[in-house]
């Protein structure tokens, strides 16, 4: 039975079997630089929001919660949305947007609004993964039916049709399913165990935004400019827990 050595299967299909191949290699690379870099994204963001969410309520005043985060985290931004939204609806509501809607509301739409761009950060490179797990396979199996084909055409010409002439070329081809399956697999593994850990980091800064609308909605002074009579954020919370959000 004849045989191919190296990558010569690829080759001996012609130019679309590499034309295949290299489509292949680039989805495989593209997969693995974007497991890569989300892999390290998402322990980045879940020890972030998880270590300012805590040194938030342990801060004493709002302007150090929101001035000694060097290296700004999702959490980070959700708690300046909040301060910032509340600042400017104290400051404009009385000309326009009092009529529009109340403070409640004004800060609940910001929240929104931050936590969807926080969640589009958080998907991105997802649909590449997506495309992959889910193309891959069909790339495969289309360049194993170009091969088998090339290869039957082959020996078709030659004359010979014996087993070992046919099944050498034949099961070569079958190689490029096994590829299409080895870059698909784990880009689909990796799809679904980042849809997973954004899931818990979007719960984790859902709940701090609920945190940060109860906060600020309670009636409690808000100081923000040094100088200011602080507001013990610690307190606050403590109140707010224990009853009910009434501040």
């Amino acid at each position: 039975m004849e045989s191919t050595s190296g990558l010569a299967f690829i080759t001996g299909g012609g130019v679309v079997s590499v034309i295949v191949a290299l489509i292949l290699l680039t989805m495989s690379v593209l997969s693995w630089y974007f497991v890569v870099v989300k892999s390290w994204l998402v322990i980045k963001h879940k020890r972030e929001v998880k270590a300012y969410v805590s040194q938030f309520w342990r801060k004493a005043t709002l302007q150090e919660a929101l001035q000694e985060n060097k290296q700004p985290s999702p959490a980070y931004r959700l708690a300046l949305t909040a301060v910032e939204s509340t600042q400017h609806h104290q400051q404009y509501a009385a000309q326009s947007l009092g009529a529009a809607c109340s403070q409640d509301e004004f800060i609940a739409r910001q929240l929104r609004r931050t936590l969807s761009q926080e969640q589009a950060t958080l998907d991105s490179g997802l649909s590449v993964l997506a495309s992959v797990g889910s193309v891959a396979p069909f790339v495969g199996l289309f360049g194993t039916v170009w091969g088998i084909y090339h290869a039957l055409t082959a020996i078709g010409q030659s004359g010979v049709a014996t087993i070992d002439k046919v099944a050498g070329p034949v099961g070569e081809a079958l190689i490029m399913t096994a590829i299409g399956l080895a870059v698909a697999i784990p880009a689909v593994l990796a799809y679904n165990a980042f849809i997973k850990a954004n899931r818990v980091i979007m719960a984790e800064l859902e709940s701090f935004a609920q945190d940060l609308h109860t906060l600020l909605t309670t009636g409690a002074p808000l100081m923000i400019k040094l100088g200011s009579k602080s507001t013990n954020v610690t307190d606050i919370h403590t109140r707010v827990v224990n009853k009910g959000g009434n501040a």
